[in-house]
């Protein structure tokens, strides 16, 4: 794989965080190049683009999918002219949080962003020079602010306040949260999307976990079916596309079956959250590095995000192994 299409986090060693004062959190690698008038929940409408579409391939549908015939694209995918790739590969960096994350997606090359989950991590992080995007980790919030495991205790509420504080610190630097199942149906996924953007948040991203969902890197977890997944990524897509005056708010569709259901089934879940309109691809508990590479491949060009922590399921390896991977590739 080249490198443009290749957009990873690499970790900072522990040794180098510890010699340095750092603390260590989440560090996570995040893989890939980036690549309705009408809706059966929304209305959505723009002066200057065409609206975007919400149906599904119909190879890769996992189940019918409600949407307007002139609202599909040649491909059947999701489409927001607005939101293309191409219109984020020129000039310099925005201070809108979202629409930066986006060009730093759009442009070659890899990005490091380390996990952090409240002020004093996130301070840590912004003194080093690879602090171009923060993750602000679901897991270590939640120890963080109530000193308990990742087992759906923290709410929308707990989340909001702990994105809104650490975006606050460097409003420019984009910071991605954790939003586990979206806190309930549909209309909670949106008011999700709604309360995060409105934080000063660039992006979530959102699982197909049960409600009682727990830390991707813990065993015993189950999953939603592929349409009450895509119901959710739909939902976050749409409350994102009628933010009023246009958001760039990126949407991440994350996949926790893996572990559950096999790679294979991970793979085709991501590719329809990919379809129904997510900006990136989250593929949690991957367990080889080859198996990492190849989940990469199958879902280019779209952007690829894996979590690396320190004892979890997925391998570590550095900015430099990454690097030196990507130019190995075909």
């Amino acid at each position: 794989m080249s490198d443009e299409r290749l957009f990873l986090n690499g970790t900072v060693p522990y040794r180098y965080q510890r010699e340095h004062g750092y603390l260590e959190f989440f560090t996570v690698l995040v893989l890939e190049f980036l690549n309705s008038p009408s809706s059966p929940l929304l209305n959505y409408s723009s002066s200057t683009m065409p609206a975007p579409s919400y149906s599904v391939p119909r190879e890769v549908q996992a189940a019918p999918v409600v949407a307007s015939p002139e609202a599909t694209n040649s491909s059947g995918a999701y489409y927001n002219a607005r939101l293309d790739p191409k219109n984020f590969l020129e000039g310099p960096l925005s201070e809108n949080p979202g629409t930066r994350l986006r060009q730093m997606l759009a442009r070659p090359g890899i990005v490091v962003a380390p996990g952090i989950c409240d002020g004093i991590s996130a301070r840590s992080w912004i003194r080093l020079p690879v602090s171009e995007v923060h993750i602000n980790s679901g897991a270590a919030t939640t120890a963080s602010r109530m000193g308990q495991p990742d087992l759906a205790i923290a709410t929308l509420n707990d989340f909001v306040e702990a994105g809104q504080m650490v975006s606050s610190l460097n409003p420019s630097v984009p910071v991605i949260a954790d939003a586990d199942v979206g806190f309930g149906g549909p209309a909670m996924v949106a008011r999700t999307v709604r309360q995060y953007a409105r934080a000063g948040i660039a992006a979530l991203h959102i699982e197909d976990q049960v409600q009682t969902k727990r830390c991707g890197h813990l065993l015993g977890k189950q999953v939603v079916s592929r349409e009450e997944f895509l119901t959710r990524i739909r939902a976050a897509v749409i409350a994102r596309d009628t933010i009023p005056g246009g958001s760039d708010f990126v949407i991440i569709g994350r996949t926790d079956s893996a572990q559950v259901l096999g790679m294979e089934e991970a793979i085709t879940r991501l590719k329809l959250a990919a379809a129904a309109g997510a900006d990136v691809c989250f593929i949690e508990g991957v367990r080889t590095k080859e198996l990492l590479e190849s989940t990469v491949a199958a879902l280019a060009p779209t952007p690829v995000l894996a979590n690396v922590i320190s004892g979890g399921l997925t391998p570590s390896f550095t900015y430099p192994e990454a690097v030196l991977r990507s130019l190995e590739a075909p």
